[in-house]
């Protein structure tokens, strides 16, 4: 039975758990012992909890046998990005120039997933300071891609995706700045869920860029993150229940988001699109030309508040870092401030234009990457091959950034390939239950 658990949704635990089939003790204890025997433990974790997931798990085993849980995760283990503050306990963004550094307390989305009942099992590996959607970290580790262990797991939140993936975290929390959570979850067959900028506090996150960071989790289920969502946000889970695609009108997007894309991401998606109409989903193909217009502000804009936000630290210490992810940083020292703003004015008006051109539509569908992992050592020896490789990685998912949308990605069923529904800001109760009934005619 434990070994059971390892591969169950996080809302099935919970499940368990209030029914008094599973003690959270012993749950904590399996996927624990699972992480640290693991050949591959030391990939995907930064560092383990052991300590505090415990005691916590000790916690809502009580609970449990008082009657009195908090909720349906209280009591489910799950892994924590190694960019969300843990007091007392390191937190170094996969990043040499941050080693050692150990925050006083939790990140706000922590404090309230802990008081949600939730057990932190650990901090998982990422992308340098989260600017890279691919997930390879030559400076502290390169989780794999579950379903090709020479490949890349996507990122940033790389091992956020590989604890899932590999039965090593019931579901892991993430960031999104350009993709961060969409691609790694598509890459390793998983849901993953982009919020709102501004939804849930980043108070107690190493940031990237303040106008794009977003949280979402990482999970195996729509479910999963709707109630990921209610943990994170001490909000309720929206209500999944009798959802339904019929009559729900979806747009593809064909501005872009099939520009050099690959034959199997291609294929996934019209295979998915076929199911969803089956389901008694309306599709349309449309374009909307504005979506290249913020495209091609995309360097200007992240490029260049990141190394507004990193500049000094890395100048400071620059050979600390992986070169490729060095290169892009420094490729905002150039963007002029002139170009900065009136790049966020074009911004504006292109939200506008996508908002007008998809207020007919529930959701905007397109690939959630238009490529499938890359070559781990192919990365590191082709310096050409990873710009090109990374550029393509975070295209599709960027446009959901840009627009300001909500995302979901869900599997195909074709391995590491995505389908990526977007919906309006602060959308996302309809997205997750556009999600539910999208994910059981998927499955």
């Amino acid at each position: 039975m434990a070994q059971e658990w390892l591969t169950a949704t996080a809302s099935d635990l919970g499940r368990g758990i209030g029914k008094g089939e599973i003690d959270p003790v012993a749950l904590t204890e399996t996927y624990l012992t699972a992480a640290k025997s693991h050949e591959l433990s030391d990939r995907i974790y930064a560092r383990l909890t052991e300590e505090r997931a415990l005691a916590e798990a000790e916690a809502a085993s009580k609970r449990a046998r008082l009657g009195v849980r908090k909720g349906l995760l209280d009591g489910v283990p799950i892994s924590w990005k190694d960019l969300f503050d843990t007091g007392g306990i390191a937190t170094e963004a996969g990043s040499a120039l941050l080693k050692g550094r150990v925050p006083t307390r939790d990140a706000v989305v922590l404090q309230n997933a802990t008081a949600a009942g939730l057990v932190c099992l650990g901090k998982t590996h990422m992308s340098e300071l989260a600017f890279s959607g691919l997930g390879l970290n030559p400076v502290t580790a390169t989780p794999p891609s579950v379903n090709d262990l020479d490949a890349v797991s996507g990122g940033s939140s790389s091992g956020a995706a590989a604890s899932v993936a590999f039965g090593l975290a019931a579901a892991g929390i993430g960031s999104d700045t350009g993709g961060s959570v969409r691609i790694p979850s598509a890459w390793n067959d998983l849901v993953g869920l982009k919020t709102t900028l501004g939804l849930l506090p980043v108070t107690g996150t190493v940031p990237l860029c303040a106008r794009f960071d977003t949280i979402g989790p990482l999970c195996r289920s729509v479910e999963d993150a709707a109630h990921l969502l209610a943990a994170l946000s001490g909000d309720r889970a929206p209500d999944l229940r009798n959802a339904s695609l019929d009559g729900t009108r979806l747009l593809v997007l064909k501005t872009a988001a099939f520009d050099d894309i690959r034959d199997a991401p291609r294929a996934a998606f019209q295979s998915a699109v076929e199911r969803l109409q089956a389901a008694g989903a309306l599709v349309v193909r449309g374009e909307i030309p504005e979506v290249n217009e913020a495209l091609a502000l995309s360097g200007v804009l992240f490029s260049g508040e990141a190394y507004a936000e990193w500049g000094g630290v890395i100048e400071a210490n620059p050979d600390l870092m992986f070169p490729e992810i060095l290169n892009r940083f420094r490729s905002g020292a150039q963007v002029l401030a002139k170009d900065y703003i009136q790049g966020w004015r074009t911004i504006d008006r292109c939200r506008k234009a996508f908002a007008d051109a998809t207020a007919a539509y529930d959701a905007v569908i397109l690939p959630t990457s238009p490529i499938r992992p890359p070559n781990h050592e192919r990365l590191l020896n082709d310096s050409e091959y990873y710009v090109t490789e990374n550029l393509l990685a975070l295209r599709n998912t960027r446009i959901g950034n840009l627009m300001g949308s909500a995302g979901l990605t869900l599997p195909t069923g074709v391995p590491s390939c995505g389908i990526m529904f977007l919906a309006p800001p602060y959308a996302e109760a309809p997205l997750l239950r556009l999600g539910a009934a999208a994910e059981e005619a998927l499955s």
